[in-house]
């Protein structure tokens, strides 16, 4: 089956447990309420690092990867146990996934993953990572940069991972699907992720990988500047997958688009998505 030029790509520590009490004691670091631990873990503006609530635990966690030295650990182990959270080391480097190659191209040579078709009445757009649209105003279907696909209407990140471009290319076809390479998922609609749930997402990079979610409401700390809000998972991606779709296999409903995350999907990573509701929200748009 023929490839089309443009795919629809709609579109990744020690628990220090307190023994139990016999007899009455002050309150352990564990015993932080969620919102002080919150208000403490907010401070942190470390490159490489992310925290929010673990709901298998019931902690709050804060996590490193291998770009945090040795110096910076250690104050942020004091940090913390300043909010009685759990710190957990996760292999690899934490970064936004962009990378030179196929599927959507910046005129500044980037190049991510289209995370889902949108309109405004009659005006079409599409969806994708914030730091993606960053990277420049004028967007493409080939890495040769002879198909123009539109023209960047919106940007935001940090503090968001967000982006939307308006289709000036009118033969360009722009179905609400997801491509699962090679076939296409029919989108139902979206909907807000939640722990436990068994979730696919998209990519230029690696195609189709699936997991499970973990984790809503994290904050990563970027190179470039936090954001907050975003759904955490156990699928794996790579550079150039930054954009793509996290939706439910078994509904077709997309819940966000893929933001970062750490290691790879050799050895395996972690990922975090920016829920789709908020996106078409911020945008005033819609799914087709």
């Amino acid at each position: 089956m023929r490839r089309s030029p443009f795919p629809v790509l709609l579109a990744a520590v020690l628990l220090l447990a307190a023994p139990a009490a016999a007899h009455a004691r002050p309150a352990a670091p564990d015993a932080v309420e969620p919102a002080r631990a919150a208000e403490v873990l907010a401070e942190v503006r470390t490159a490489g690092t992310a925290w929010g609530l673990d709901p298998a635990t019931g902690r709050m966690t804060l996590t490193v990867d291998d770009t945090v030295g040795a110096v910076e650990v250690a104050a942020l182990r004091a940090t913390a146990a300043r909010a009685g959270a759990v710190l957990r080391h996760e292999p690899g480097r934490l970064t936004t996934l962009i990378a030179g190659g196929e599927a959507v191209y910046a005129a500044g040579g980037g190049r991510c993953s289209l995370g889902a078709n949108v309109r405004s009445g009659t005006t079409w757009y599409f969806v994708t990572a914030g730091h993606c649209t960053a990277t420049g105003a004028t967007w493409y279907a080939n890495g040769g940069q002879t198909t123009v696909l539109g023209s960047r209407t919106g940007s935001s990140f940090p503090g968001n991972d967000y982006g939307i471009v308006r289709y000036t290319n009118t033969s360009i076809p722009h179905p609400s699907a997801v491509y699962t390479y090679p076939g296409l998922l029919p989108i139902n609609g979206v909907a807000s992720a939640y722990v436990g749930q068994r979730v696919c997402r998209t990519g230029s990079t690696t195609g189709v990988r699936c997991g499970t979610v973990l984790a809503l409401n994290q904050t990563v700390n970027y190179a470039q500047g936090s954001v907050s809000g975003l759904i955490r998972t156990n699928v794996c991606a790579e550079p150039g997958d930054s954009g793509g779709p996290l939706y439910d296999p078994a509904t077709g409903r997309i819940l966000g688009i893929l933001s970062g995350g750490s290691g790879n999907c050799t050895s395996g990573g972690t990922t975090y998505y920016q829920p789709i509701m908020e996106i078409l929200a911020a945008y005033g748009v819609t799914l087709p």
